[in-house]
């Protein structure tokens, strides 16, 4: 589009099915690294993508001509294909249904790699349904339970 400037960044939040803890230290870089070039190759800026054993966090610039809904559509099938053919886990790989989206201006980005980089840390001492519900909170999102990732005590 002549004359259209943007740029626009999301940080995207998944879950495993069911919340089990699959995505595993042996498997778990390399999905990331498959992760971001799903999304280089669907045009989007990869800026970071980290997470623990039963999420993915993915930082990313979306040119304006794109949906969210379908870029998150793209990265969970194709991962999923792919955890699935290379035997990560037993049977078949699917990521629970939604995901959570939030925005940040450039000035942030780099405060929000840090904390995708390092969910390790974060999550030694902060459950993944905290953390998730925390970013709503911030956010100002209003949330229907009804609809929120399955969490599991």
């Amino acid at each position: 589009m002549a004359n259209t400037y943007t740029e626009l960044t999301v940080q995207a939040i998944f879950a495993v099915k069911n919340r089990k803890n699959v995505i595993t230290g042996v498997w778990r870089d390399e999905l990331h690294r498959y992760i971001s070039g799903i999304l280089t190759k669907d045009g989007m800026k990869s800026l970071a993508v980290g997470g623990w054993s039963d999420h993915v966090h993915i930082l990313f610039g979306i040119p304006p001509t794109r949906n969210l809904s379908d870029v998150i559509r793209v990265v969970k099938t194709n991962s999923s294909k792919w955890i699935s053919e290379r035997g990560f886990v037993d049977g078949v790989f699917q990521w629970q249904e939604g995901y959570g989206g939030f925005s940040y201006s450039v000035s942030q980005r780099d405060a929000v790699i840090k904390y995708i980089m390092n969910q390790e840390q974060h999550h030694g001492s902060l459950s993944f349904r905290d953390e998730y519900m925390g970013l709503l909170k911030d956010f100002e999102v209003e949330a229907d339970s009804r609809y929120l990732f399955d969490f599991f005590l």
